[in-house]
């Protein structure tokens, strides 16, 4: 029986690319937006269940979102931020160049 490699291990395989950095950019960006979704939430003392009301939406989906696991699109990010009565702004700045 073979030992299975770990997921560090079939990572550390991959060769660094653009499209690999991007695809974690990406990740790491509907993480933070979940972060700070779920953040927001409880601070209002919402359950995921009455968000998912607010926004028309439904639970299992506000779930998803907080986890990280879909990046939201503007449509859902401005619905989310009046049903928690932020207002969203979104703006272009430089990219930043390693």
């Amino acid at each position: 029986m073979t030992e299975r490699p770990s997921w560090e291990q079939i990572k550390g395989r991959r060769a660094d690319s653009p499209q690999r950095r991007k695809g974690y950019e990406e990740a790491k960006t509907a993480f933070e937006w979940g972060e700070r979704i779920r953040a927001e939430r409880e601070r209002l003392g919402l359950t995921q269940a009455e968000l998912a009301d607010r926004i028309g939406s439904t639970q299992p989906a506000v779930a998803r979102l907080e986890a990280g696991g879909v990046t939201p699109s503007l449509d859902t990010l401005g619905r989310v931020a009046e049903a928690l009565g932020f207002e969203l702004i979104v703006e272009f700045r430089p990219l930043r160049v390693a």
